[in-house]
């Protein structure tokens, strides 16, 4: 009992045949035998995601799908660019690529610049601050041309950047009539070149120096600059210049310079703007001295009116210039500062480069009257030449209508302004907001209800406008990496 065939055999001499062991069989994984966790590879750089999509997972057959759910169907996006939350319709991730968008005839986008609309806490700076964030690894730098509240200072931080404080009192000097990158190698270019760049810089000197004279009011009335007095700035410019007479460098100027000018006028300026003598030139130009003075003298002075003494390094993705120590100098003030920092802006892209320029609060600019509303406006145009995005953040849509009186250019102005975004982010709003929302942007009824309802039941949820195409796009943000430094409300902690 209990013996073996192999024993059995042996008693007679007979062994059963050796048969090797056959190798282990190694397991060769397929390529669908193994899923990948939703929160992405267990590695480094392989990618995270921030949150499982807020949907319930079903299993069935291609053919099943439209019974259950006949009227969803996938993005029309590409997955390019910003990856900016959750499109909720369809549980996909929503990308944000103005310049991908504008390449693509399929998507109804003609320019990059971006409008942001919403209620205070609803989220709009955290969404502007994501999608730099994430550009920045397409190659992106980021501009904050005026933080009234310092909203962008960790994030600056983050990446190593200390933001420019700019304020009475403070060591940093800014000069909006530094004519940027234009002016290098003057004395290499042909009179025909330079006289196209030296009207590209007048031109932006012209606009500026009459928005910040323009916005003075005289009791109700502003400070008028019509055709005489431009003329006669446009000859100070000449005078400092010296763009005419000396072809090996565009002299850079500053403010006082400019009322100098005006207040001592060589006879050749008296010449130049066709007044019989000195006296009448004086007289008649009282006002605008005046003014011009009052850039030099008035709330902004030891700001914006000596050589430009910060050094910007254009090689970090994110700079900003920090105006929150204007707050208590008032909405005019800080208008006119922001206006500044958009012309200084304007001539230091010249330099090229894809950036983002952030307008926060940027009704407060176009509060100073027709010129900065025009100079505005001239942004917003030219920034697909530029290559730039243009965003621009503010409350609600009657910011940009209160810029003028109504009926006048510059409220209508402001209202066109709205038609050079083709893309617009709407947060939750009121509903008296909404029904202006609705007459400006032509929203439809479904899209005017996800602005006073869904929009309004958590922050972070957006509608995402792309031409006349709206997404509801709800924004994931990494809670480690990115939610401390989008969150604007550490401000409102107990300490």
């Amino acid at each position: 009992m209990g013996r073996g065939v192999k024993e059995l055999l042996s008693d007679f001499g007979h062994d059963l045949p050796h048969h090797p062991p056959s190798p282990t069989a190694t397991a060769v994984p397929g390529p669908f035998t193994h899923a990948t966790s939703w929160r992405g590879p267990r590695r480094a750089g392989a990618g995270w995601a921030a949150s499982r999509p807020p949907v319930r997972q079903y299993r069935m057959t291609s053919d099943q799908v439209g019974l259950y759910w006949p009227l969803t169907t996938a993005t029309p996006m590409a997955a390019t660019g910003a990856p900016m939350g959750v499109d909720v319709l369809n549980g996909s991730t929503f990308y944000v690529d103005p310049h991908g968008w504008i390449q693509d005839d399929q998507i109804p986008v003609t320019n990059p610049n971006i409008f942001i609309f919403g209620k205070p806490g609803r989220g709009k700076s955290a969404w502007v601050k994501a999608f730099c964030n994430r550009m920045f690894a397409f190659g992106y730098q980021a501009l904050i041309l005026g933080d009234p509240k310092d909203e962008y200072e960790l994030l600056c931080r983050h990446f190593g950047v200390e933001p420019f404080a700019i304020g009475p009192g403070m060591p940093a000097r800014l000069n909006p009539l530094d004519p940027g990158p234009l002016a290098a190698g003057w004395n290499k270019l042909t009179r025909a070149e330079r006289d196209h760049k030296s009207g590209l810089i007048f031109g932006r000197w012209l606009v500026l120096l009459r928005s910040l004279i323009g916005c003075q009011t005289i009791g109700d009335h502003r400070v008028p600059v019509g055709p005489t007095e431009e003329q006669i700035l446009k000859a100070v410019l000449d005078t400092l210049t010296r763009h005419d007479t000396d072809s090996r460098e565009l002299r850079p100027i500053v403010l006082p310079q400019v009322w100098a000018v005006l207040n001592n006028p060589s006879s050749e300026l008296i010449d130049a703007t066709r007044f019989p003598d000195r006296w009448r030139f004086l007289e008649e130009t009282r006002l605008l001295r005046d003014a011009v003075a009052q850039l030099t003298t008035g709330a902004l002075a030891g700001i914006f009116d000596a050589p430009t003494s910060i050094t910007i390094d254009w090689q970090a993705p994110i700079q900003s210039m920090s105006l929150s120590r204007l707050a208590g100098l008032g909405d005019q003030a800080t208008g006119m500062a922001l206006a500044c920092l958009s012309s200084w802006g304007s001539a230091m892209r010249e330099g090229g480069g894809h950036r983002i320029n952030i307008r926060d609060e940027a009704w407060k600019q176009l509060r100073l009257g027709p010129d900065a509303v025009a100079s505005f406006d001239q942004d917003l145009r030219l920034s697909r030449a530029h290559g730039d995005i243009e965003i621009a953040v503010s409350h609600k849509p009657s910011d940009y209508q209160s810029a003028g009186h109504a009926g006048t250019q510059a409220q209508q102005i402001a209202k066109d302004l709205l038609h050079l975004a083709d893309i617009k982010v709407l947060y939750g709003q009121d509903a008296d907001v909404a029904d202006d929302l609705d007459h400006l942007l032509d929203l439809r009824p479904l899209a005017r209800d996800a602005i006073t309802g869904w929009a309004m039941h958590r922050t972070g949820r957006a509608l995402i406008c792309v031409g006349p195409h709206t997404h509801k796009v709800h924004l994931a943000l990494h809670p480690d990496l990115e939610l401390p430094l989008t969150h604007t409300n550490h401000n409102l902690a107990p300490s």
